[in-house]
């Protein structure tokens, strides 16, 4: 049975476009984009869901914990459910908030080297390295993502030449789906749907090319 590892941040998690700042929500599984993949693909797939919402590339968020730094977790996290067959990762979303102030070209290299780093520890067969989708400073996060529409430009072209670099596949969600207007930042049921099913396409035409 191979393993699908999805590591990313709120919208791996299944966090709901947010009302208010305190907004708890989670979609069940019927929703998720992992679980829709998971299904696209097939029962003979274990799928390893590791969403948590805030979750940087490299960074502690003085708001939501240094443990949301996926540096911090990464190492674990691999060696917890190796052999992994294909790491769905998407990150980046989070390194935009206006209290990290970095551009996509930082984000983009901070992904290379936890791409680089999975690659050497052996527990990853196949990565496919998502773009998520651009931010929109919207609703109850438009404060806290100020000026993330302008920092991000460029994310995908960027984040497309890390692949290249690791060896990783390269999907822009950009392509297929795009943030809910209602905070700019996560998506909604069809969203969730619509990436689920692409980046089924995407994981079996990987496993397919091995």
């Amino acid at each position: 049975m191979p393993t699908v590892l999805c590591f990313g941040d709120s919208n791996t998690f299944g966090t709901p476009p947010m009302v208010h700042l305190e907004d708890k929500r989670r979609f069940g599984p019927d929703i998720r984009w992992p679980w829709v993949m998971r299904r696209a693909l097939g029962e003979r797939w274990h799928l390893v869901e590791e969403g948590n919402p805030g979750r940087t590339t490299t960074r502690d968020d003085p708001d939501v914990g240094p443990h949301r730094n996926a540096t911090r977790v990464f190492p674990a996290i691999l060696e917890s459910h190796w052999p992994i067959d294909v790491m769905v990762f998407m990150l980046g979303t989070n390194d935009l908030k206006a209290v990290h102030g970095v551009a996509a070209d930082t984000i983009a290299e901070d992904i290379r080297g936890l791409i680089t780093f999975a690659k050497g520890t052996g527990f990853v067969a196949r990565t496919l390295l998502v773009c998520p989708p651009m931010v929109q400073e919207r609703g109850c996060l438009a404060e806290v993502f100020a000026g993330a529409e302008a920092r991000g430009q460029g994310l995908a072209d960027h984040i497309h030449a890390v692949a290249a670099k690791t060896g990783a596949a390269f999907f822009d969600a950009n392509s297929v789906i795009a943030t809910d207007p209602l905070d700019g930042v996560h998506f909604g049921p069809e969203a969730h749907d619509a990436l689920g099913r692409a980046l089924a396409d995407e994981v079996a035409k990987l496993m397919g090319a091995s």
